[in-house]
């Protein structure tokens, strides 16, 4: 049996477990755990948890990012349509002032014509009036004339004839 003992210790010396190299082993680590927690395992989780922190800020401010962007530009939207609707309302207007400004120039012509035509119709009446006095006038003077000639002469009817045939040649003339 010794043999086989030896054979034991044997193999135990040569590549076996020692109880105190398992416990020194065990030792180291514990103390390596130790120190990696108390050295390592906090920061590092305070790092990781910063790191997380820090992503859930940047997500939370994309989204606000997003949100007041969308928010932009439906404000924009609405006041692009708000405008659009302004520029038609103003160039309604424009066109609605031209039409009224032209009927007010059309009405404005057509009284200056009306005033005109009034006008020239009243001195056509005077002018009518004057002409018709002339004429009068030169008529009685030439009635009197044609008179006195009569008077001054007696007449025959061939006389007569002459008369009226001259006066009627001077009263052409004078036209």
């Amino acid at each position: 049996m010794q043999l086989l003992e030896s054979g034991l210790i044997i193999q135990a010396s040569i590549g076996g477990l020692q109880g105190g190299d398992m416990a020194f082993a065990i030792i180291s680590f514990l103390a390596l755990l130790w120190l990696l927690r108390k050295y390592a395992w906090g920061p590092l989780m305070n790092k990781m948890e910063e790191r997380e922190n820090h992503i859930a800020n940047e997500i939370d401010t994309a989204e606000k990012n997003r949100a007041e962007a969308e928010k932009a530009s439906h404000e924009a939207n609405e006041q692009l349509k708000a405008t659009r609707q302004e520029a038609q309302q103003i160039i309604e207007d424009a066109k609605k002032a031209g039409q009224d400004q032209e009927k007010a120039i059309i009405e404005a012509a057509n009284q200056a014509a009306a005033r005109l035509k009034k006008s020239a119709e009243e001195d056509i009446a005077r002018e009518k009036e004057k002409a018709i006095e002339a004429l009068q006038a030169q008529v009685a003077t030439l009635s009197v004339q044609i008179a006195t000639k009569v008077i001054e002469k007696e007449i025959n009817a061939e006389d007569q004839e002459q008369l009226i045939s001259d006066y009627i040649k001077e009263v052409g003339e004078e036209r």
